[in-house]
Parts: C-alpha cells; structure tokens; sequence
C-alpha cells in the first residue's frame, strides 16, 4: 500500500502537543483519480504517466474517498476515539496546483518548466484548467469525507504555489483567502507576520510563521523569534506554529523548548 498514514504522539518523550495529526500523503487521492505513482527513496514521488495533453487529462477520474481510501476514513475514526476530544484531530489535502505540479512534472522538480510552460505558453490552458478543475473537485471532496470521519480542521497544503508570480496566481492572493470561507491562513516565514496581519485583517486566524532554521539556534534565539511572531501577529486570532515542516536533524531539546516556551505564552 503506498499510501503512508502517520500518527504523531507528541506526548512520548520530551515534550506534548495539543494537537494529533493526522498524516495521508497528499498523493493519496492520486491512484484513485487513474494516476499510477510510486514513491521511491532518495527521488520521492515519481509519475508513472506525466500529463502532458488534453487526452491525458480525459483519463483523470474524479477521486471517491469512500472508494479509494476507506482505511483513511477508518484511520480517521479510530484516532478521534482515541484522543477522546484531549487533542484536536487533524487532516491534511494537497491544493490543486500543488498536485497538478507533481503529475504535470512527474514528480518533484526544482524549476518547474513544464508546469509553467503551460501556464506561460497557453494562457488560460484548457489543458491546465481542466486538470485544476478535477483536482478541485476531488480535493473537496476528500476534505468533506476526512471531516465526516472525525478530523476537527483539516489544513490545505499549496507548497508549489510560490513558484508563481502574484500576476500568474491571481494577483492579491493573500487577501482573497480571507475570503474564501477558511478559519486560518498559514503564512511561512518568507511573508513578514505584521504586513500578513494588515492584509489579512484581525478577524481570521493566522498560523505560522516562525523559520524552522531557527530551531538550529540557542534556546535564548528560539524565545526571541517566538515574541517577534507573536508581537507582529498582534490581538487577533494566533496559532503560533513554524512556517514549514521540522528539518531533519532539529536538535529535540529545541523543539521542546519551543513547544513549552509556546504554550506558556499568555496574551
């Protein structure tokens, strides 16, 4: 079974999350949707057949959780019972660029030319927009079965979105997602925290943004970039987090730290 589920118990060890995630690979929807991959160790997801053409996306089924990934709702459901409402539940859905990118490129790449090349080369692609369509409707679709099974917030990653201009990916970004009906917008640390809040407004809820190379630093360093945050972050609604996924290699004592430091903040 490719698709790789991960229960994270902050609760061993050093130190306690107040939260339990809930891990499917975003690739997960994939080989429902008819395309084939493979994750292979040192390379990560490889596509089998890249997209390239209109007929390939006419092969693109649109995903049923139910069908495809049963053990995810079940997954789901047994975790939520779990934690018993001591932990928030949480799941997780790859965007729709973010998708198109890895079937489009064949898996990871770092200047994304074929991806771009349909955007730049075809403007308004039938090709691409047909792919996003699908991809949308999927992904809405495992986000509505991932909450109906027990995830209490499930968090949409677009980590291809930035090879994009703002004029190429709907210029004013940021702000159209305190419009789309989501509770939280996650900032990484590249989007200063005080003009993400200004843009944003007070009256959605931001995570983020601490960098996660500042978990390599002194514990005294680590404090320092966690008031800034909080600071620039202001009254408004705060989930104070990093601004990307844990480096290997991040030293745990740090780690610890941040998670204590954190939750003993008090506004």
């Amino acid at each position: 079974m490719l698709t790789l589920l991960l229960k994270f118990h902050y609760s061993h060890g050093m130190f306690s999350s107040q939260m339990e995630s809930f891990y499917s690979l975003i690739f997960s929807l994939l080989s429902g949707m008819n395309i084939p991959f493979d994750i292979v160790k040192g390379k990560g997801p490889i596509i089998f057949d890249p997209i390239a053409t209109a007929a390939d996306v006419d092969q693109v089924r649109e995903f049923s959780p139910e069908e495809s990934v049963p053990y995810v709702g079940e997954a789901l459901t047994i975790l939520h019972k779990e934690v018993d409402n001591k932990a928030a539940v949480l799941g997780f859905v790859g965007a729709a660029f973010t998708l198109a990118s890895y079937v489009v490129e064949g898996g990871s790449s770092k200047n994304f030319t074929k991806i771009k090349s349909l955007v730049f080369s075809q403007p308004k692609s039938a090709v691409l927009h047909s792919l996003l369509q699908k991809f949308a409707a999927s992904m809405t679709k495992y986000i509505r079965y991932q909450a109906d099974n027990g995830a209490q917030a499930v968090q949409i990653f677009d980590s291809w979105a930035t090879e994009l201009s703002p004029v190429d990916f709907e210029e004013g970004l940021l702000e159209r997602l305190a419009l789309t009906g989501v509770d939280v917008v996650s900032l990484d640390w590249t989007v200063d925290m005080a003009e993400g809040r200004r843009r944003l407004g007070h009256d959605i809820s931001v995570q983020g943004n601490v960098d996660r190379g500042v978990l390599f630093g002194s514990k005294e360093f680590i404090t320092s970039r966690i008031h800034d945050t909080v600071t620039k972050a202001g009254k408004g609604k705060l989930i104070l987090n990093l601004g990307h996924g844990i480096k290997v290699g991040t030293p745990e004592e740090n780690v610890a730290h941040f998670f204590e430091f954190a939750k003993a903040i008090r506004y």
